[in-house]
């Protein structure tokens, strides 16, 4: 049976050629791993290219450089997927649209039947993993965590904020673990039969089942088999110097760092020049990241135990005993 929004969707011009299901995200939450198992399965089309970032207006006053570049039109956007096959299911992954004040409304816009998907982590890990991750990215120049953690307030008004970061407004960490306020608003604009709702621990201890949930969700074959994917792995920057080098040589505009690249380039190989930057970063730049500082995740536990109750909550399951949140005082 047609459904009215289904029905609103196929008429509105704007769709055609539009994915039908999205990963929101949250980052760091094997949202990766999804994407690539989800795009070897022959009836679903997603992208080489994760993470366009074409729904989340909170992006898009600075991007970093990238080959494929990002959307800033329908038409550009659209032409991301025109490589799909007649029948196949059509999906992007963008992990902070879940994040994103903007997304949901603007995905609902042109797409009301799209079917949405989540994976949702414990927060102290989370926040932990995505520190890490903005420090390796560029998006943070912070490297200590519980420092960048307390320049919270002053980024929310404005100061302190790294000169050349894509996007700052993503360095207010707490907000990307408010999961109730962020579900809601998808499930205000697609209704819960339309967002499937997915708890890390589960993908992570049942990988396969979790993944047959999944394509069950998407009403394609569930009895495909599809290898287990390990992606984006959490790196920790070993030498800031040289990452600072990196990023300069990699994506500043300055006059030195221009005339640097081409002179690398003229010089240098295609294949050569990405094989050594590669394995520069994974020799020399990054390493495995330090263990946990057990007292500040004890201290994130206790800041966001109300949040993890009200999501058990919403959610219909005890988290906080899944998540070791039971004992925090």
């Amino acid at each position: 049976m047609t459904s009215s929004t289904e029905t609103a969707a196929r008429s509105d011009p704007r769709a055609a050629g539009l994915p039908d299901f999205y990963i929101v995200g949250s980052a760091k939450s094997g949202t990766t791993a999804l994407y690539e198992m989800l795009r070897r399965h022959p009836q679903i089309y997603m992208p080489e290219s994760k993470e366009p970032w074409f729904f989340a207006s909170e992006l898009h006053e600075r991007t970093p450089p990238r080959p494929e570049g990002t959307p800033r039109t329908l038409e550009e956007y659209r032409a991301w997927f025109r490589d799909a096959q007649p029948g196949q299911r059509v999906g992007e992954a963008s992990v902070l649209y879940l994040w994103s004040r903007t997304a949901a409304r603007a995905i609902a816009d042109v797409r009301p039947d799209a079917r949405i998907i989540a994976i949702l982590r414990e927060p102290a890990s989370l926040l932990r993993s995505l520190h890490i991750q903005f420090v390796e990215t560029y998006v943070e120049t912070e490297h200590d965590f519980a420092k960048a953690l307390t320049l919270e307030d002053e980024r929310r008004a404005g100061r302190s904020i790294p000169r050349n970061s894509y996007w700052p407004s993503a360095l207010l960490y707490s907000d990307h673990v408010r999961y109730v306020e962020q579900l809601r608003r998808y499930h205000e604009l697609f209704g819960r039969d339309q967002v499937l709702v997915l708890i890390y621990d589960d993908f992570r201890d049942d990988n396969q089942g979790t993944v047959r949930r999944v394509l069950r969700f998407l009403e394609v074959n569930d009895e495909v088999s599809l290898d287990v994917v390990e992606a984006n792995p959490t790196v920790h920057v070993r030498s800031p110097r040289l990452h600072h080098l990196l990023r300069t040589l990699s994506v500043s505009n300055a006059p030195g760092a221009l005339a640097a690249r081409s002179a690398v380039k003229a010089l240098t190989p295609n294949v050569l020049r990405r094989w050594a930057l590669e394995a520069t970063k994974q020799r020399v730049v990054y390493g495995e990241p330090a263990p946990a500082d057990e007292a500040l995740m004890a201290q994130l536990r206790r800041r966001f135990a109300p949040e993890v109750a009200a999501l058990g909550a919403y959610l219909g399951r005890d988290l906080t005993r899944l998540w070791g949140y039971d004992g925090v005082t």
